[in-house]
């Protein structure tokens, strides 16, 4: 009788690992909503590029400026998209299985949690300063009716871009230390 009794209780205590480790398929879902919103960023770039394509001869060099800029930011959040859609899901959920694949991303042979974590870092670091040097080429209007940008605004642009990479920094130091390799210890 004990023999039965230990031998459902292990079949209970398989269970609960098999459950907790497929309960990572719950994250399929947030990855095909990451794609959804990407297609969004497809045609929000669409849409710019149709509008400085219409306008290109009435624009200033400064509004063509902008525009562009603005299509480069659709293009890195759409890179740091693919990064936490790609990244995400093998690290996470499963392996995509593309060894040999002509198409697959030299960084998705080594990513981790942590390496992962630094790609981010440092992709919104770069969508941060595309927005900041949109502010700056606006600064000259500062004061002027109808100008978008303060003083308080690019200050506050400016401190924030900072904490991102400061934040940045202390993610890859961290994660550096993290895969250091461990000292020996010596025998004795």
């Amino acid at each position: 009788m004990s023999n039965t009794a230990d031998h459902i209780e292990n079949k209970r205590l398989q269970a609960l690992p098999w459950l907790i480790f497929s309960s990572r398929w719950l994250q399929l879902p947030l990855y095909l909503g990451l794609i959804l919103a990407q297609a969004v960023y497809v045609v929000l770039f669409v849409k710019e590029l149709w509008h400085l394509m219409s306008h290109a001869t009435s624009f200033g060099e400064q509004q063509i400026m902008l525009t562009v800029l603005g299509l480069i930011d659709v293009v890195m959040i759409s890179n740091l998209l693919v990064m936490v859609i790609v990244g995400g899901y093998e690290t996470f959920v499963s392996r995509l299985r593309l060894e040999g694949h002509p198409d697959q991303p030299e960084w998705l042979s080594h990513v981790n949690a942590g390496v992962l974590k630094v790609k981010l870092a440092t992709a919104i670091i770069g969508i941060s300063s595309i927005h900041l040097l949109k502010t700056f080429i606006e600064a000259g209007q500062v004061g002027l009716p109808g100008a978008k940008v303060t003083w308080d605004g690019v200050f506050w642009q400016t401190t924030i871009h900072m904490a991102f990479i400061v934040s940045a920094i202390g993610i890859a130091w961290v994660d550096k230390l993290m895969n250091a390799p461990m000292p020996h210890k010596p025998k004795h």
